[in-house]
C-alpha cells in the first residue's frame, strides 16, 4: 500500500538505520600512529570512520595534495524546517576537513583539538543542489596551535560556505 499525504496532514515520518565503531578502542592506535597514515586509513578503510561520518552519511574520506576531502550527498534527514540542508551539517562538514587536515600534518603521539571554527555561509543546499565537496587544507601549523581553511562547493562548483579553524595540538596519550 502506497502512503500519500494530503493537503492539511501532517508529514510523513522516515526513519534511518545504521551503525558505527566506537572510537575510544582506537585510542592506543591514534596515539601510536602517524595522523597522514591514520586520516589515510580512513579513507582507505584500513582505519574506521568516525561515528559522525555514519550519522550524517559522509562519503569516503581521501587526502589529495595536502589537502582532505570529503563529499555528501544531502538527504533529507539534513534539512532545517524550511527545506534546505542545515548549517550545522554544513559546519560539521568544514570542522571535520579541517580537523583532518591537522591531524594528517601531526606525529604519532601528537592530538588535536578544535579551539574555534568561523563559517560563513554563502549559499543554502537544497534539494537537487548534487553532491556537496568539502576541502580543508593547514595555513599553518606550529607546536601548539595549527590553523586550516575549508570551503563547501556544490557540484556545479559554486561556493556554499567557507570556514577557518584553529586547532590546539596535545599530548595524545
Amino acid at each position: 500500500m502506497t502512503q500519500t499525504q494530503t493537503p492539511g496532514s501532517p508529514p510523513l515520518a522516515s526513519s534511518r538505520t545504521y551503525a558505527w565503531t566506537e572510537p575510544a578502542g582506537l585510542l592506543p592506535i591514534l596515539a601510536a600512529t602517524a595522523g597522514v597514515e591514520y586520516v589515510s586509513g580512513i579513507g582507505d578503510g584500513t582505519m574506521p570512520a568516525p561515528p559522525i561520518a555514519s550519522t550524517l552519511g559522509f562519503g569516503p574520506l581521501r587526502l589529495v595534495d595536502g589537502a582532505v576531502v570529503l563529499e555528501l550527498e544531502p538527504q533529507p534527514f539534513h534539512d532545517n524546517p524550511i527545506g534546505s540542508m542545515h548549517g550545522g551539517v554544513i559546519a560539521t562538514l568544514l570542522d571535520t576537513v579541517t580537523g583532518c587536515a591537522v591531524h594528517a600534518t601531526l606525529p604519532a603521539g601528537v592530538g588535536y583539538t578544535s579551539l574555534d571554527l568561523t563559517v560563513r555561509f554563502i549559499r543554502a543546499v537544497r534539494p537537487g543542489t548534487g553532491i556537496v565537496t568539502a576541502t580543508g587544507r593547514v595555513v599553518h601549523r606550529g607546536s601548539r596551535t595549527a590553523v586550516a581553511e575549508a570551503s563547501v562547493v556544490d557540484a556545479a562548483g559554486r561556493l556554499i560556505a567557507t570556514a577557518t579553524s584553529t586547532c590546539l595540538l596535545m599530548d595524545a596519550s
